[in-house]
């Protein structure tokens, strides 16, 4: 039993780099982001769709590494390649258009992160942050969704923020994945992943 605990565990913390990886990759996107001066809708819309595209797949990539939660990662990932396509081949891309995409995707996300941070609160030391980081894009949502400001740069700073966002998370999520210290017992063994108990730390003492 105890090597197929061992097999298990390494099985589910094998991946955690590539959490790591794609963290630093969509902060890297976020900074790409803020550097574009662009006036072109449709560029825009071609790069907005590219971002939200590459949060599908990485939410199915995250449904094939995890075993809590698989179909709401499912679930996030197709609508997020909906959204992403229609920004990126909508004919009538509008910065009214592009902003309504950004928010719904920003709502859409920062929802899944509250609930998420709410229904794990007792095994996740770390479920404030993300009801933080929730509530901050759910609130930026719905100010791209309002279009208020009407300027194109808008654009760029929501969609940064998005990224950023995404990669604050994937960045956490790696290193818990990695060391099972930001999980609690049930949540490590969803995970299959091994938190020692207050035993094993009195023998390890």
């Amino acid at each position: 039993m105890e090597q197929v605990e061992t097999v298990e565990r390494a099985t589910a913390q094998r991946w955690w780099w590539l959490f790591l990886v794609t963290g630093a990759l969509w902060l890297v996107i976020a900074m790409v982001m803020l550097r574009f001066n662009t006036t072109s809708i449709v560029t825009i819309g071609v790069l907005v769709g590219a971002m939200v595209l590459i949060a599908g797949f990485n939410e199915f990539f995250t449904a094939s590494v995890v075993q809590s939660w698989r179909w709401a990662h499912l679930a996030l990932g197709a609508v997020f390649v909906v959204v992403g396509t229609i920004a990126m081949f909508s004919p009538a891309n509008t910065f009214w258009v592009l902003a309504s995409l950004i928010g719904l995707f920003l709502v859409i996300k920062g929802a899944a992160d509250i609930v998420f941070s709410v229904l794990t609160i007792d095994e996740n030391r770390l479920w404030w942050l993300g009801l933080t980081l929730g509530i901050l894009q759910i609130a930026l949502g719905f100010w791209a969704h309002g279009g208020f400001g009407r300027q194109v740069i808008l654009l760029f700073v929501w969609a940064a923020a998005a990224a950023a966002a995404r990669g604050i998370t994937e960045i956490i999520f790696a290193f818990q994945l990695r060391s099972g210290r930001g999980f609690g017992e049930d949540e490590a063994k969803r995970h299959h992943i091994s938190v020692p108990t207050a035993g094993e730390y009195g023998k390890a003492a």
